[in-house]
């Protein structure tokens, strides 16, 4: 499982599949509503880089040039093709069939 996350999972998530960053305000009443406007969806890789001085989020021996080579090796597509053909693979090889049929009252 965890090579899966690393391998496929996490890169699709963090590359590839936009995620709504919402608005947060507040109504008449004190209640806070979220807002998601069309400029709040983005990877998080993209919202990461949009921030101010988002260098400093970074661990040390990471820099957003390595970070954009990661990005752009493969189109949305690909990167979500290849995950799921992944995911098959590991639901398979995690199958098992039942020594006994089931019982059904």
């Amino acid at each position: 499982m965890q090579k899966f996350y690393t391998a496929h999972l996490n890169p699709y998530l963090n590359y590839h599949r936009p995620c709504g960053f919402a608005t947060v305000g507040v109504d008449a009443r004190g209640k806070r509503q979220r807002r998601y406007q069309p400029s709040d969806y983005a990877t998080p890789y993209e919202k990461l880089k949009s921030l101010t001085k988002a260098e400093q989020y970074l661990k040390a021996n990471l820099a957003f040039a390595q970070m954009d080579q990661a990005a752009s090796r493969m189109s949305d597509t690909e990167c979500a093709k290849r995950m799921g053909a992944a995911k098959s693979k590991l639901l398979q090889s995690c199958k098992i069939e039942a020594p006994f049929p089931p019982r059904f009252l």
